[in-house]
């Protein structure tokens, strides 16, 4: 099992990332052992789509990051789901 997730800041910004194990993930995030968000500050999760692998869930991590459009990230944390397939 794989995960697509995305995090949010006190600041209202994203990010993007895909794992096997997402508890341990956020928590990396959160410790600051992650390059990519370790000044983004204390990040929450607001959304996260379940795949049956990693391929998959990388396939929609590359897509939704090459989108780079804030208010299409908004609305798939509004709907609570991602409309692209891998």
């Amino acid at each position: 099992m794989a995960f697509v997730y995305i995090l949010k800041n006190e600041k209202g910004n994203f990010y993007i990332g895909s794992t096997v194990n997402l508890e341990r993930r956020i928590k990396q995030h959160n410790n600051g052992n992650t390059y990519s968000t370790k000044r983004m500050g204390n990040l929450k999760l607001v959304f996260s789509q379940k795949y049956e692998k990693l391929k998959d869930a990388r396939k929609i991590e590359y897509k939704l990051k090459s989108l780079k459009r804030h208010d299409y990230i908004a609305n798939i944390v509004k709907d609570g789901f991602i409309k692209i397939s891998p």
